[in-house]
Formats: structure tokens, C-alpha cells, sequence
């Protein structure tokens, strides 16, 4: 399965916490975000180019060494590339969404401004 083919059937199986996110708040962002969008080898949840900004959302699989490792691999590729990762978990949706909301704004400003 390509990369495309891969990240349209993630959209299409997006989880709750991913589509309360963008249905309630990216989706309207003026910093233009994508869904599942494909990075070199990796599919981003989220990624805002204008920002160079790409928001992940971490469920309990993100706690084992193995995925953490994973995690870890993949934001430093981001990082040479010059695209930075911010990480959510699931419950921060559940429980801190506009907490999310404010500090994803923050940050696309912060990154905007910054480039």
C-alpha cells in the first residue's frame, strides 16, 4: 500500500479524538492544516506547512518503548527538516480541549512569526 493509499484510509478510520480536533477546530484554523498527510516515509495527523508545524495525538499504544522509540526516530526526521511535533494524548482532547485549541494557536503563530 502506497503512502497516499495508506494516509486516505486513515482519514477514512480517523479515531474520535481526531475528529473532534479537526471537526471542531482545525478544520476553521486560518493556518491551513492537512489530515493524514504524507512525510517522507512517515504520515503526520496533522500538518500546518505555513507553520512547518505538525500536531500528533497519542493514545495508549504511545506508551510502550517500542512506539516511544518509534516517536522519538520520527520527530528527529521532522527536525532536520525543519518541522516541529507537538504532542497531544487522547484524554488532553477528553479533558483540556480548548487548552489544546489555544496552544496549537499559539504555537502557529509563534512558528509563523518565526520563519
Amino acid at each position: 500500500m502506497s503512502q497516499i493509499q495508506r494516509a486516505r484510509a486513515l482519514r477514512a478510520n480517523a479515531t474520535p479524538w481526531e475528529n473532534k480536533l479537526w471537526y471542531e477546530y482545525l478544520r476553521g484554523c486560518p493556518a491551513r492544516f492537512r489530515r493524514q498527510q504524507p512525510i517522507g516515509p512517515y504520515i503526520a495527523d496533522f500538518y500546518c506547512s505555513k507553520a512547518k508545524l505538525i500536531i500528533e495525538l497519542d493514545g495508549g499504544g504511545h506508551f510502550n518503548q517500542d512506539q516511544q522509540q518509534y516517536d522519538q526516530n520520527r520527530d528527529a526526521y521532522f527536525r532536520q527538516n525543519g518541522i516541529i511535533t507537538i504532542r497531544f494524548l487522547n484524554t488532553d482532547i477528553d479533558k483540556r480541549f480548548y487548552e489544546v485549541c489555544d496552544t496549537i494557536h499559539k504555537t502557529v503563530q509563534q512558528r509563523i512569526n518565526a520563519l
